[in-house]
């Protein structure tokens, strides 16, 4: 089935899915999730390329995590094809093109052991997506010689500051 024009016009603004990852790793950091894996899936899968996969500690938690998530994927432009939760069923996922992200209570992860599922995928460490990028070293100027050219010194000349003179105000007294 050919794509649809708007589906392909969303992927052309797609961000990079290494850098979306890594967006969407360090929101999830931040939320406190739990068991935060990212596998590279792009060898052995033809719908995704990165499953991101992380645990949350009760529904509320899980509910913040996915607020989240929409807020990333919308400042970054990335298209969502879907999420699917059900009420209290303790899994979200979410399917943006290139990237899958899954929420698990932590009873749900353990059934479901979607990291047994995809053993074979390189995981990415996330210890690295979470560190600052390192700083550009910043280049050495050289300094140029300019030939033939020479600067002359300006003379200054001494200003000299003139006496103030003080003016005396007289008194003037008024009769009426």
């Amino acid at each position: 089935m050919p794509a649809s024009s708007s589906s392909t016009a969303a992927l052309a603004t797609t961000p990079d899915p290494l850098a979306l990852v890594t967006m969407l790793v360090k929101a999830l950091d931040d939320k406190k999730a739990g068991d935060l894996r990212v596998l590279s899936v792009g060898e052995h899968s033809s719908i995704t390329d990165y499953l991101i996969l992380a645990s949350g500690q009760a529904n509320p938690h899980l509910r913040a995590l996915r607020i989240q998530l929409e807020r990333v994927l919308d400042d970054a432009n990335a298209p969502i094809a879907g999420v699917e939760s059900g009420e209290d069923s303790g899994w979200v996922v979410f399917d943006a093109y290139q990237v899958m992200i899954h929420l698990f209570m932590p009873e749900q992860r353990e059934v479901y052991q979607l990291e047994q599922l995809w053993r074979d995928a390189e995981e990415l460490d996330v210890a690295v997506l979470l560190a600052p990028p390192e700083p550009k070293p910043k280049q050495k100027k050289t300094a140029t010689k300019t030939v033939g050219t020479k600067k002359t010194p300006v003379k200054k000349t001494a200003v000299t500051k003139k006496p103030v003179k003080k003016v005396v105000a007289e008194k003037v007294s008024v009769r009426k």
